[in-house]
Parts: C-alpha cells; sequence; structure tokens
C-alpha cells in the first residue's frame, strides 16, 4: 500500500472545485443556520436550482456566460422567495419540513420524461461549460500539475470563496448583521425592538441561497455536466456535516470544515481500498468500502459533537441558540 500516494491523494481534496463548491455551500448555511436560525435542509435544492439555471440558459438559449450566471442567481432568489413566504412567519420547523421537500421536488422535476429535452431528464445536461473556459487566460501546460482548465475552475473557484466569505464577515459585522444574530437569539426581542423580524429571514434566506446557487455552478463546471442524482437529500447533510465541523456562527468554519471533509473521506477511502488490493482486509470489497467511508466520517462527527461541539473555529456561546 502507497501511503505517500494516498496522502497525496487526500491532499489534493483541500483546494479541489469540489471542496470549493462545499465550502461555497455550507457558507450558505452558516448565513441560514449558523447566523440566523433558519433550519434550511434543502441547500441541495439551491445548488440544483443555480446548476440547472446556468445549463438550461446556456444550452436552451444561448446566452453568454455572464447572463446564465445571472439567470442561476434570479432563479435561486425566486427559489428562496415561493419557500420563504409561507414558512417564514410560522415555526422554525415548517422551514426545514418545507425545504427538505422543495429540495426533492426540484430533483423530481428535472427528471421528468416530459421535460427530457429541456433538463435532461435522470441523464441530465452536458457541453455547457464552453463559455466559461473561453475566458481562461492561462496558456496551456501544466500548472502545480494540472492542466490549465483545471488551474483556471480552482483558481475561479476559491477565488469566488474568499471573495464571499469577505461579503457575510462584512455583513455579519455590519448592523444588519448584528440584528440578524439577534433574531438568532432572540427573535421576539427583536421584533419588540421594532425591526420586520421577516424581512430580515427573507433576506438571509436569499442570500444564503445565492451562495448555494454559486456553489452548485462551481460544482458542475468541472464535470462538464449537471445530474439530478447528484442533489439528493445526502448532499444537504454533507454540507451540515461541514459546517458543524468548523463552527456554527463562523465564516471561515465552513471553508475549513469542507477541506476537514473532503481530506478525510479521500483518506479513508485510499486506505481501505489499499488494505483491500494488498489482502489485509478480505471480508469487504471495494463497493462496500466506498459505503464504509461514511460510516466512518459519521462516527468522527459524532465524537466531534462529543468533544467539541462548537466545531473547530466555533465557541461555546454559539451553541446557546440551537
Amino acid at each position: 500500500m502507497d501511503f505517500g500516494f494516498i496522502l497525496a491523494s487526500a491532499a489534493s481534496e483541500i483546494f479541489s472545485p469540489t471542496t470549493a463548491a462545499y465550502a461555497l455551500a455550507a457558507l450558505g448555511l452558516a448565513v441560514h443556520f449558523g447566523y440566523s436560525g433558519l433550519l434550511n435542509f434543502g441547500q441541495a435544492g439551491f445548488m440544483a436550482v443555480g446548476a440547472y439555471g446556468f445549463a438550461i440558459s446556456t444550452l436552451s438559449f444561448g446566452v453568454p456566460f455572464f447572463v446564465g450566471l445571472l439567470i442561476a442567481i434570479l432563479a435561486s432568489a425566486v427559489f428562496a422567495l415561493l419557500l420563504g413566504i409561507p414558512t417564514l412567519r410560522l415555526r422554525a420547523d415548517y422551514l426545514a419540513i418545507v425545504t427538505i421537500a422543495a429540495a426533492e421536488i426540484v430533483r423530481y422535476i428535472v427528471t421528468t420524461n416530459q421535460l427530457t429535452s429541456v433538463t435532461g431528464s435522470a441523464n441530465g445536461l452536458a457541453a455547457f461549460e464552453g463559455g466559461f473556459y473561453s475566458m481562461n487566460p492561462f496558456p496551456e501546460g501544466s500548472y502545480f500539475g494540472m492542466n490549465n482548465r483545471d488551474f483556471f475552475i480552482r483558481v475561479v473557484g476559491w477565488a469566488l470563496v474568499a471573495l464571499c466569505c469577505t461579503l457575510v464577515w462584512l455583513l455579519m459585522r455590519s448592523p444588519w448583521g448584528r440584528v440578524l444574530k439577534g433574531i438568532r437569539e432572540d427573535e421576539n426581542a427583536v421584533r419588540s425592538l421594532g425591526k420586520n423580524v421577516y424581512a430580515y429571514k427573507m433576506q438571509a434566506l436569499i442570500i444564503g441561497g445565492v451562495l448555494g446557487a454559486l456553489a452548485g455552478m462551481i460544482f458542475t463546471l468541472p464535470r462538464g455536466a449537471v445530474q439530478p442524482a447528484n442533489y439528493g437529500t445526502e448532499l444537504t447533510f454533507f454540507l451540515y456535516t461541514c459546517l458543524l465541523l468548523g463552527g456554527l456562527g463562523t465564516v471561515l468554519g465552513p471553508v475549513i470544515g469542507a477541506m476537514i471533509f473532503w481530506v478525510v473521506l479521500s483518506l479513508t477511502q485510499g486506505i481501505l481500498y489499499g488494505l483491500i488490493e494488498s489482502g489485509a482486509i478480505t471480508w469487504l470489497n471495494t463497493v462496500q468500502a466506498g459505503q464504509l467511508r461514511y460510516i466512518l466520517v459519521g462516527v468522527a462527527l459524532m465524537l466531534l459533537m462529543i468533544f467539541r461541539p462548537q466545531g473547530v473555529f466555533g465557541n461555546k456561546k454559539e451553541l446557546a441558540f440551537a
């Protein structure tokens, strides 16, 4: 078993485009749950809306990249409005129920056979990333062991993560962000001060949803395809894992949590596959090992919640509302 190769493969996940997408989506959940107390179990739906909004507008209407980006953002904002209008005046658990159902509804709609010409049904959509890579300023060659396309998507993905983290950090330090944290702690107290709690919650839901839509685009661009199977309910739970690993009411926490999540997944998979190939493990095949790694990550998360529930960057004060 080549431990050097396993460690190198795990380390490469730290700055992969998928990790950047998870970091962005988990940052959106931090805005929703960590800062606002909104229990959104449908972040995978926001990612799907962003990915499909961009892909459909590019393939069906031939719009330029930035127009497709704008359409994806607007689609996620409309999706947030549709979810928030009937639920944000009610208890938090209603939003959780609606969001998890809405994410599944989105996934089932795009797999409908009647919409195959638009959404591609279960096969999804492909070949819509040309406009993005046409803006690649890096000439052909090797960049830290990557080709110019891989390097470009990583630069764009992590630059977007840095930009969004900065914006969220500024927002949460502003009077608007302080009101949002007050709503998380005690919305009745904030309401008694004359603040429109419903409006603040809606704004937070939209902002976190837009971050999810951007994550959906970054998630799908390296693959050159968008498929509905990638946006199941388990994706939202993985994002919550990233959020809890890093810390709820933090900006950098979701980013570090996403890095830890993917490094641990890659490391456990590499070790398990290596043990199977070397014959050290005979009672397990590679398919079962792929599922076992998620079990191991789940156990690690349980231990984290027992011994450090505030996450890597969080503090215990942030858990007072949970």
